[in-house]
């Protein structure tokens, strides 16, 4: 993991309050599966003003948790083609995301799903996309996308732990 996502995250959360992270994606597709993998692991490690959600591939059906939950901070984390080296991670913010180039396998309803968050609760939101290796069919990630889900991990445990 560069460090500057680490920076770029610390950033982000400097003035957070209450956090929302959602996990997305779809388990059974190799590293589709990484924002899923990277929430179970936070699991039991941060604080209560942090709202852990494994969404998979339906966050929509979250809106009413988040809602309620009155988050600052609202963090998508996904797999997406960035065209980066394989487990690299960058934060783009939600109103960027109808300009950003990166493919995920839910783009046009996340940012149906930011743009309803933000006109319900008015909290930042922001994409941490992750570049996959392979989105075949199959469990688990690869190498390179493990390795890169362990430092994000850590790297979220160091900034809302």
């Amino acid at each position: 993991m560069p460090n500057d996502i680490k920076k770029d995250l610390k950033v982000w959360f400097a003035d957070a309050k209450k956090v929302v992270l959602a996990g997305i994606g779809n388990p059974i597709r190799t590293d589709d599966y990484v924002g899923l993998k990277i929430v179970e692991h936070l699991k039991n490690k941060l604080p209560s003003t942090v709202l852990l959600l494994e969404a998979e591939t339906v966050p929509e059906s979250y809106l009413q948790e988040i809602t309620e939950f009155c988050p600052s901070h609202v963090l998508l984390i996904d797999a997406a083609y960035l065209n980066l080296k394989p487990g690299q991670a960058c934060l783009v913010e939600a109103e960027k995301v109808k300009s950003y180039s990166a493919l995920t396998t839910h783009l046009l309803p996340l940012r149906i799903f930011c743009e309803y968050i933000k006109q319900a609760i008015d909290a930042k939101i922001g994409l941490l996309l992750i570049q996959p290796a392979c989105m075949e069919f199959g469990e688990g990630l690869t190498n390179e996308v493990e390795t890169s889900a362990e430092r994000l991990t850590k790297a979220l445990m160091d900034l809302l732990g």
